[in-house]
């Protein structure tokens, strides 16, 4: 895909800040230090349009970028939460709910570190989108750590736990190598060519 156009349109928290526009959202979710922003840098060749911090979990809002005036990429908080308080928990679980339940997402990317296996908060995620009927394609980061043979041991270690559904797609990423970019662009063209029929 040629991106003409990337425009962040603003954070949100409440639900009257989102987009009324009905464009498709392809929302990214991971746990707060997976590389999520890093991902999304990536896949836009913008090297800041979302914020990489050294402190994993800082993304704090809904993150709305729109995309050649057509599709928005959205940035839901990273879970696991690092370095804030129970109540901060709480408010983040209450806005990430919130979004889920009043957007139309037409495709969930789930971003898993493929050196480890997903954890109870990325089941919790992965259930969540499975139970709302939501695409779902998995993306195992930081593919640049690992050999070919420890990626594929990987990865069935990860299907183990995840128990994926058959038409659920699993794609490895680094954000160092650019490994699948574009093939993740193409998924991701198929899948808008479908929802805007």
């Amino acid at each position: 895909m040629i991106i003409r156009s990337v425009t962040f349109e603003g954070s949100a928290v409440e639900t009257w800040q989102y987009p009324k526009d009905n464009l498709p959202q392809i929302v990214f979710s991971g746990r707060s230090n997976v590389g999520k922003s890093s991902f999304i840098n990536a896949m836009l060749n913008r090297k800041n349009i979302a914020r990489v911090s050294q402190t994993p979990g800082k993304t704090r809002l809904v993150n709305f970028f729109l995309i050649n005036e057509a599709f928005y990429f959205v940035d839901i908080p990273g879970y696991g939460y690092a370095n804030v308080n129970k109540q901060q928990i709480l408010d983040f679980q209450t806005m990430i709910d919130q979004y889920l339940t009043s957007q139309e997402i037409t495709l969930a990317v789930l971003l898993l570190d493929i050196r480890r296996t997903p954890n109870s908060d990325d089941l919790l995620m992965y259930e969540y989108f499975k139970t709302a009927g939501v695409e779902i394609l998995i993306v195992l980061t930081k593919a640049d750590k690992l050999s070919n043979n420890q990626k594929f041991n990987q990865k069935k270690a990860i299907e183990k736990v995840l128990k994926p559904r058959p038409m659920d797609t699993f794609i490895t990423f680094s954000a160092e190598t650019m490994e699948h970019r574009d093939e993740i662009w193409d998924y991701f063209e198929s899948h808008l060519n479908q929802v805007t029929k």
